[in-house]
């Protein structure tokens, strides 16, 4: 399959959500032209003021219901690649199928657009998550790669009901989405020009570029990092595995370069740093130099319990993508967080 390099035209599919701006940035600073779908009127003009630096290479299309099977096709049209990052973000789901039917339709009624109306279209690359992937496995620490896949989430949907934890809808909704992806592009291999890549961030953090005028618009990893900081005393069990930490910044240029390179065609990629717990986070921010101030000190030094680790070898070896340090996310992500803050209350 070629690859797509600028000046190609991409369509982003949730354009102003927190992975999808740094996204959107990285292809229009490579010189790419970019087409977002956002929600409102509100949320396009956000970005085109965000990025009038780069007009007329980014513009917007309204999309308010990604589950309609007719959603994406006037967006998909004349475009050379997508990539798709909107699906549902949230642990306070009233019941799985909340998240679960829009993360799915979204996926397939994209590819079902790309099929239909989208000739031009070479690649889809796809946002899925590190939360397909974790499957319960013994040992301290464990390690996760693009082989595993998180079926006890799914399992545990169905044999709950709408009594499952929000963390297992969630990652249901993923699984759910991305296989339903695979299958999609296996069934219809005959009738499409075009593949896809999937990738698989972990716990996001790093600057935000979406839009956010208050506390109340903070994303979900954002609102973690934001309350674990501001806390007067270290979270309940803070030196225990939270997750793996990547940056914002790195899962865009994972995108990007699963645009440009051919071996990417076809390909599950982990975009992981490393295994964090927020004694670590803490850890990281207290030994920076400079100090950031009024961070708290929990227990220095110790090490992160019932560790597990998301191998990302691949996407450094195959996407070239080189992950920043938790230390150097965690002071971008507090310094941006305590700059916005202070207009908040301003």
């Amino acid at each position: 399959m070629p690859t797509i390099q600028p000046p190609a035209t991409v369509l982003v599919t949730g354009a102003s959500g927190y992975v999808a701006v740094p996204i959107v940035k990285e292809l229009l600073d490579r010189g790419y032209n970019v087409r977002g779908t956002v929600r409102s009127l509100a949320k396009g003009d956000y970005l085109k003021n965000l990025f009038k630096a780069h007009e007329p290479r980014f513009q917007y299309v309204i999309v308010t219901d990604m589950s309609d099977p007719d959603a994406f096709d006037d967006a998909v049209t004349g475009v050379d690649a997508v990539a798709h990052t909107a699906s549902p973000a949230t642990l306070r789901a009233p019941d799985a199928q909340a998240l679960i039917k829009p993360a799915v339709a979204g996926t397939l009624n994209i590819l079902e657009s790309v099929k239909k109306h989208g000739s031009s279209v070479k690649r889809v690359v796809i946002t899925s998550s590190c939360a397909t992937i974790l499957q319960p496995k013994e040992g301290d620490p464990v390690f996760y790669t693009e082989a595993d896949w998180n079926d006890h989430a799914v399992n545990e949907v169905q044999a709950k009901g709408a009594e499952v934890d929000q963390q297992h809808k969630y990652r249901a909704s993923k699984v759910l989405a991305e296989r339903a992806a695979w299958d999609w592009v296996e069934k219809h291999k005959d009738e499409i020009k075009f593949d896809i890549v999937t990738i698989l961030p972990s716990f996001v953090f790093g600057p935000l570029l979406n839009e956010t005028r208050s506390l109340s618009q903070l994303n979900e990893s954002s609102l973690f990092f934001y309350e674990a900081i501001k806390a007067e005393k270290p979270p309940h069990l803070a030196t225990k595995w939270f997750s793996n930490i990547v940056d914002v910044r790195d899962v865009a240029v994972a995108h990007a370069q699963a645009f440009e390179i051919e071996e990417a065609g076809g390909e599950r990629f982990i975009a992981a740093s490393t295994p964090f717990s927020w004694q670590t986070i803490y850890d990281a921010l207290n030994s920076a130099d400079p100090p950031i101030a009024d961070i708290p000190k929990g227990t220095p030094g110790a090490p992160i319990e019932n560790c597990a680790v998301y191998v990302s070898e691949k996407a450094q070896n195959i996407l070239g993508v080189k992950f920043r340090s938790l230390q150097e996310t965690a002071v971008a992500m507090v310094n941006d967080l305590r700059e916005k803050e202070a207009r908040w209350t301003a």
